[in-house]
């Protein structure tokens, strides 16, 4: 039997080398089952390395065949057709489209239906890089979410009673190509985020993934990066974008100002001695159940204490770190009530603000993106400034750059700490005492005035710009400034345009949300 299988193998072998494309399209045409696999294998094999083969099966109208083989009654024929369209669509958007209008999602999905690993694994990776295409995502979201969700992402995710991941090193292929598609499809727009909410057990599903693999130690997983980046797209203008119904729950316009019935205001009841600050008591909270369920969990108090955890136990996957970061910063920005109720939950019940001044020693700009625009949002809503400003204004003052015109930290960065600056300074005189003894003048001052005109140098000047311009109202620190060697007439200045400055802070108390790009297997 294995010299049978050599000598097959060596045919085989000998045979795929001497064939030519247009005889392998053929081959893929024709009712043997040994011809379909040398077709398929041959085509395999040149698309891996050559864009004129994949230029070339196209125009042969091969695509169309290879999708007919999905259907096969021989897996071994359906992991051929698949392993060839795999590396046939790879970073070849002609062929994704051909792919798509062969029908081929549906028989892709169709085929997912056969227990066998290694078709599931090509059937996943070409979904995943169909998915990396705007223009596709609506489409395969339609007509591939549900099942995709229903048929991978739950018995795989370990979201059940059993709450244990259990999957072979295949099936951890295979989830991850699954949450690296849903990853590129939630990023795409507002109704396939709404979609995806909205499908059952895939928040669920996530979630549980999650917290399974931190249980597990195993919070580096590049499944938990992929199911992190997809919480966080779905977190992407969330309170814009969540039901009408759910928006005035969580907003509570009616109880707030009726309290004659003894309803709860807020997060608490009304024989709190605290109900004249609504948000004061973060131990209650009657707008959302105890036990969150599908999209739910986007905005429970209880995904601020898993994103804490993550942010706590990616010691090296910073683009899971960075996944995190982005989705706090999506749910507590704006002001929302809610996003403030959320914020509140992350400084004083999960004691976040040591957890997140520590990453900042990152070096990485996408991750202090997401850390400083989640300070900027936090920064905002927090209840005590003062005790803030004593934490967090020496360390953001080292983080500002010497002027405008050094290249690290980027815009974006400086306009975030900028930001966090403004808000602590506009409710803390202790603020601005700070930022003048840690020798933050100097530094806002010269990011303000030494910069070239891009649009982000100018962006973080009028950011410095506002931060200076509310310094200058602290009248008994003007004898402070004069002590390193800033003049009171140069504040003076920018008191004429305290009134144009002050348009431009209306934006700058918040960070704008996040949302994590595609990507291609």
């Amino acid at each position: 039997f294995r010299i049978h299988g050599i000598f097959s193998f060596l045919k085989r072998f000998f045979i795929i080398h001497n064939l030519d494309m247009t005889t392998a399209i053929s081959y893929i045409s024709s009712s043997d089952v040994a011809m379909q696999m040398l077709g398929a294998a041959y085509i395999q094999h040149q698309c891996y390395h050559s864009n004129e083969a994949k230029t070339m099966v196209r125009s042969l109208k091969g695509i169309s065949a290879l999708v007919q083989l999905f259907s096969s009654e021989n897996q071994e024929v359906q992991r051929y057709a698949t392993g060839a369209t795999r590396n046939l669509i790879y970073e070849n958007m002609d062929n994704k489209t051909a792919l798509i209008e062969a029908g081929g999602i549906s028989k892709l999905i169709g085929a997912l239906r056969e227990p066998d690993d290694e078709l599931r694994k090509n059937i996943t990776g070409i979904l995943w890089n169909l998915s990396s295409k705007d223009s596709l995502k609506e489409r395969l979201a339609r007509e591939g979410l549900s099942e995709l969700t229903e048929r991978v992402l739950v018995p795989l995710s370990g979201a059940g009673d059993a709450g244990v991941i259990q999957q072979s090193a295949s099936e951890a292929d295979i989830f991850y190509n699954t949450t690296g598609c849903f990853r590129n499809l939630s990023s795409v727009n507002e109704r396939t985020r709404q979609q995806m909410r909205e499908t059952r057990g895939l928040v669920d599903s996530l979630v549980g993934y999650i917290e399974n693999s931190l249980q597990e130690g195993k919070g580096e997983d590049k499944g938990v990066e992929n199911c992190v980046c997809v919480l966080r797209n779905l977190s992407y203008q969330l309170y814009s974008e969540i039901p009408t119904s759910v928006q005035m729950r969580l907003e509570g316009p009616t109880r707030a100002q009726d309290t004659r019935h003894n309803d709860p205001i807020g997060c608490f009841t009304p024989q709190s001695k605290k109900t004249k600050d609504r948000n004061q008591d973060l131990t209650t909270f009657s707008e959302v159940a105890r036990v969150p369920k599908g999209a739910e969990w986007l905005w429970h108090p209880k995904i601020v204490a898993l994103y804490n955890r993550i942010l706590q136990s990616s010691e090296t996957n910073t683009a899971t770190r960075e996944a995190a970061a982005g989705a706090l910063q999506n749910i507590t920005a704006g002001d929302r009530r809610w996003a403030s109720v959320l914020s509140r939950v992350a400084l004083e019940q999960e004691r976040m603000l040591p957890v997140i001044l520590d990453l900042l020693r990152s070096p990485t700009d996408a991750e202090l993106r997401s850390l400083t625009g989640l300070l900027r949002n936090l920064s905002r809503h927090c209840k005590n400034k003062d005790d803030m400003a004593t934490k967090v204004v020496n360390i953001l003052v080292n983080k500002l750059p010497s002027d405008g015109h050094q290249k690290e930290p980027s815009s974006d960065v400086v306009v975030n700490t900028c930001g966090v600056l403004n808000n602590l300074v506009t409710g803390s005189s202790l603020a601005a005492r700070d930022i003048t003894y840690f020798d933050g003048l100097p530094k806002l001052v010269s990011i303000k005035t030494s910069h070239d005109n891009s649009p982000g140098k100018l962006k973080a000047a009028r950011a410095a710009s506002t931060v200076l311009s509310n310094m200058f109202q602290y009248t008994k620190l003007h004898k402070d400034y004069k002590q390193v060697s800033l003049k009171v007439h140069g504040f003076a200045c920018l008191r004429l345009r305290v009134v144009k400055v002050c348009c431009v802070s209306v934006v700058f108390t918040m960070a704008f949300c996040q949302i994590s790009g595609p990507s291609e297997l």
